[in-house]
């Protein structure tokens, strides 16, 4: 069985072609037009599709999924492998309920909580007894060094460079080392004050950047950039 797995996020369009449980590969679409999904599943010729998005997609790109597999769109009525004891269920993002469905079926019986780097950094908590309970959300790295630009009169907009000094020596170095050893100083923080409260459990660094930040950060913890996809191929199949 394959099984192509769309996650369209607020920076990038990616897929992932699963063959049963393993990734074959994964890839960004360029743009997000209904030829170019066309000519993909045409390609892929895939049994299942399943499609999280944060963002306004054409619902054409639905059909097209529907017409060429047995396809499920990430919604608030999706039947889930794990419980959310919280107060509005149907607000809470396609791509962190992916990431929870990922550690249930992956890392089963422990407590995890899973850290995803993208747009947003979001800390999501989820208990051995597959309870998703919450955590928190805060800015991601490339929102903090545009606020930098967007909100001084000063202050360039600067790429990321995870070549920086603690002890910033121009501008760009100043930014790099607040931006980025900030971000591993909160993200420290955080599981530190979740260790006050539970007791063992893992914690998974995902997103695009989690291989950077893995190496800055004084806490043990697993890195796999794949947990979004690896979560909704578990979602795919509770479903069908």
């Amino acid at each position: 069985m394959t099984t192509v797995c769309f996650d369209f996020g607020n920076t990038r369009l990616k897929y992932a072609v699963f063959r049963d449980d393993k990734i074959l590969y994964e890839s960004v679409l360029d743009n997000i037009t209904r030829e170019s999904v066309l000519e993909l599943v045409q390609t892929v010729a895939p049994d299942k599709t399943i499609l999280s998005s944060v963002i306004d997609h054409d619902p054409v790109i639905e059909i097209i999924l529907t017409e060429h597999s047995k396809f499920h769109l990430l919604s608030a009525q999706t039947q889930l492998p794990f419980t959310l004891p919280i107060a509005k269920p149907e607000t809470m993002g396609a791509d962190r309920l992916a990431l929870a469905a990922g550690v249930v079926k992956f890392f089963p019986g422990k407590h995890n909580l899973v850290i995803g780097l993208g747009t947003c950094i979001t800390y999501n908590f989820i208990t051995k007894y597959n309870k998703f309970i919450g955590g928190g959300i805060s800015p991601g790295m490339e929102m903090r060094l545009k606020s930098l630009r967007d909100y001084t009169a000063k202050l360039p907009l600067v790429k990321a460079d995870w070549n920086f000094p603690l002890v910033g020596y121009d501008t760009r170095t100043n930014i790099t080392s607040g931006v980025i050893l900030g971000m591993a100083k909160e993200i420290d923080g955080i599981i530190d004050a979740y260790s006050e409260r539970y007791a063992n459990f893992n914690v998974l660094l995902t997103g695009g950047d989690s291989a950077y930040f893995a190496q800055l950060l004084k806490n043990k913890i697993f890195a796999d950039p794949q947990l979004i996809y690896k979560g909704l191929y578990a979602i795919s199949e509770y479903n069908n």
